[in-house]
């Protein structure tokens, strides 16, 4: 039998907080690879940590909640969710 195809979003998170200089975009790339999601997590220059995750909403559920926590000694203070566009990626990843 054949498996259907698991219907696919991408969601666009913006983390404020203590959340440079503390391994969070390292947290992010184990979590989201753990959940089967592609995308990226990168450092911007306002001391914000931007992560694109692609993968069934369920999943990008479970990683919402865990960006809030984040890694020891991260501070998290606000994520932001966005709705956006499906862009295909090998696996999650870490982006300069």
């Amino acid at each position: 039998m054949r498996q259907p195809k698991t219907e696919e979003a991408a969601k666009r998170y913006f983390v404020c907080g203590r959340v440079q200089g503390v391994g969070y975009r390292y947290f992010v790339v184990r979590a989201a690879q753990q959940l089967g999601l592609c995308g990226y997590a990168r450092n911007l220059e306002d001391g914000r940590v931007e992560v694109l995750a692609v993968g069934p909403p369920g999943k990008l559920s479970e990683l919402c909640s865990l960006l809030w926590k984040g890694p020891r000694w991260a501070d998290v203070r606000t994520v932001e969710e966005h709705e956006s566009s499906l862009e295909h990626h090998h696996g999650f990843h870490i982006r300069g």
